[in-house]
């Protein structure tokens, strides 16, 4: 299925159209399998809408993100990063090397439980992003 046959039902029923822009930014979300920060999402974005701008891309990520389509995320470097907002999930990296994978969000959809209930929360976002030492670093440190 195709990024439009996807999300312009999602946003057909808030009342909202598929624009070129829109169309653009959440094909580059969906295909590149990694958090973007603006200015990724717009060199990439610009290849398949002529006269695109940063400014645009900007406004556009928030929209989505504020309609849950896209998801915004801080991981570790001072930037917000954005990506496509198809599932839970969370992330765990190196601060050495940087490399990162996921991690699914059953494993800690019972903490997200635990904290809602102690601190009469009710939680809306579930993005973490854990830091520590891959296995790799961990070796060549410890040699």
């Amino acid at each position: 299925m195709s990024c439009s046959q996807e999300y312009t039902p999602q946003l057909r029923a808030r009342g909202y159209r598929m624009t070129p822009q829109r169309h653009a930014i959440l094909h580059v979300l969906c295909h590149s399998g990694k958090h973007l920060t603006p200015s990724e999402v717009y060199a990439k974005a610009q290849k398949q809408v002529a006269g695109l701008t940063e400014a645009t891309v900007y406004r556009t990520l928030e929209f989505l993100a504020e309609n849950g389509l896209a998801r915004p995320s801080h991981v570790g470097n001072g930037r917000l990063v954005y990506e496509i907002a198809n599932h839970e999930h969370h992330h765990i990296k190196c601060r050495n090397c940087g490399d990162e994978m996921e991690v699914e969000h059953t494993l800690l959809k019972s903490m997200y439980q635990k904290l809602e209930s102690a601190s009469g929360y009710q939680l809306t976002d579930s993005h973490v992003t854990f830091f520590g030492l891959c296995p790799d670093c961990q070796k060549s440190e410890n040699v």
